[in-house]
């Protein structure tokens, strides 16, 4: 799933004012903590776009194999990044 920077900033903001309000959480700089939570959902996301680009060069190493296999593409990626998440110890 990808999300915009501004949907980000949403969900952080969110996140902060629901675990204050509900006493779950002590700030002293709700900005401050937004923008670490922030930083925290975008550096996930680039794990994943990351992976996505490992799945990709190496799909197009094994194009004529893929062809062969009658697998279509997607299906292909879909297997190989699933697998390679898990080697790689990555939650999707």
């Amino acid at each position: 799933m990808r999300l915009t920077s501004d949907e980000i900033e949403f969900l952080s903001r969110k996140i902060v004012k629901t675990l204050v309000a509900e006493g779950k959480l002590e700030v002293d700089s709700q900005p401050r903590v937004m923008g670490d939570i922030m930083k925290v959902i975008t550096e996930e996301m680039s794990v994943e776009d990351r992976l996505n680009e490992e799945v990709r060069a190496v799909l197009m190493q094994h194009a004529a194999e893929m062809e062969r296999s009658n697998m279509s593409y997607t299906d292909m990626f879909k297997m190989l990044k699933k697998k390679m998440a898990k080697e790689k110890g990555i939650i999707l």
